[in-house]
This record gives C-alpha cells, structure tokens and sequence, in this order.
C-alpha cells in the first residue's frame, strides 16, 4: 500500500517530530516516543489509503512543503522548501518547548483508470471533487481522534495528547494541509472536526 518513497519519507518525519518532541523535555524521551509518533502518522495515512481506495481515486504521501511565503508572485522560492522538517523545530524553539507542531506530510490524489472508464465511459475523463479530497482528509483526522479518545480511556495520556495534537495542528486551514482540503471541501465538516478538536484540547489542558 505503501511505495518506498513513502516509506522513508514516514521514516524521516517521525525521526524529527520525535526529535523535536523530545527537545527541551524531560518528561518526553526519545526512544519511547518514537514508536507513538509512528503509531499515530500511520494511523492516519493507512486510513486515508483506505478511503482513497473506496473512493476508486489513489493518494500518494509526501512531505509538506511550499515555494511561496508571500502574497506577492515574486515571492517565492526556485526550489520547494520542506516545510515539515524545519517548521516542527523552529516553533518547538520559538515557543520555549510549549508547542509541539506535528503538521508534517500532506498528500496527492488522482483517479484510477478503470474509475475513469466505469463511470464515465472509456475515453472520458474523471475530475475529483473537492468533497471527496476533504473526506479523505477527513478520515485520518476522525481516526485520530477516536485513537485519542481511546488512549485517555486506558490511561495513555501521552498517547491521548499527540494523537490530539496531530488532529488539531493538521486540522489548520494552510497550504496543503487537510484542513484546507476539508474547509473547502465541506466547510461544515471542517466546523464539525474543529470544535472536537478544540474541546479535546482544552479538556485535555484541563485535564491532564
């Protein structure tokens, strides 16, 4: 399900969203975290195949990045900027350890072939709609949600607490995040999964 470009970028994501959770924290160690960190990245993406598969559409996992940091045109960059592997550091060093961004890997959709002839005939065309790109989005973020829910039930609260922090960072209407393809996929939707998140969060605040 997934091609070895995918795999090692997973790999090098989780090594540096555990590096920088770990950074300025005694609480969190390296080791440990690294398999929740994994657990939780892969829940997600295995989930969001799935839904492109019933969909009949294919998504391919990459890192987030961007070659425009302005409104201006001229305001950009000749060569993308991975933004999932310095961003992450950068507020974990900015926000004195406070924040752990976990934003890091978007993803890429297309139709399959025989989706394109079974629907529309042999020589058409199949475009993707912007509701069926955010519900693929959608599903990595419920699962993450419900993978929190379900750590906080049986007491692993660090668990509980990225898995929350992933849905909510991810959940930021940006780039290429899913929380852009789910706000203009179905902005409903959107509304839906952010007060969830923001009401995990502030319970997890209040909580834990």
């Amino acid at each position: 399900m997934l091609n070895k470009k995918e795999a090692i970028t997973i790999i090098i994501t989780t090594l540096v969203l555990d590096f920088t959770i770990s950074l300025f924290s005694l609480r969190e160690t390296f080791l440990p975290m690294l398999l929740t960190i994994f657990i939780v990245i892969f829940a997600n993406l295995l989930t969001k195949k799935t839904m492109s598969a019933f969909l009949d559409t294919e998504i391919e996992i990459k890192p987030w990045e961007f070659t425009r940091w302005g409104f201006k045109k001229h305001f950009r960059s000749q060569k993308p900027i991975s933004a999932g592997l310095f961003i992450p550091p950068i507020i974990k060093i900015i926000s004195a350890g406070f924040l752990n961004w976990t934003a890091a890997l978007v993803f890429d959709v297309k139709a399959k072939v025989y989706r394109t002839a079974k629907r529309h005939g042999l020589y058409a065309f199949s475009d993707i709609s912007e509701a069926q790109i955010g519900a693929i989005a959608a599903s990595g973020i419920i699962v993450n949600l419900i993978l929190a829910l379900a750590g906080y039930l049986v007491g692993f609260e660090d668990f509980a607490r990225l898995s929350l922090g992933f849905a909510f960072y991810n959940l930021i209407p940006i780039s290429n995040l899913d929380g852009n393809k789910i706000f203009f996929g179905s902005l409903l939707l959107w509304t839906v999964l952010a007060t969830i998140t923001l009401l995990g969060v502030a319970a997890m605040i209040l909580i834990i």
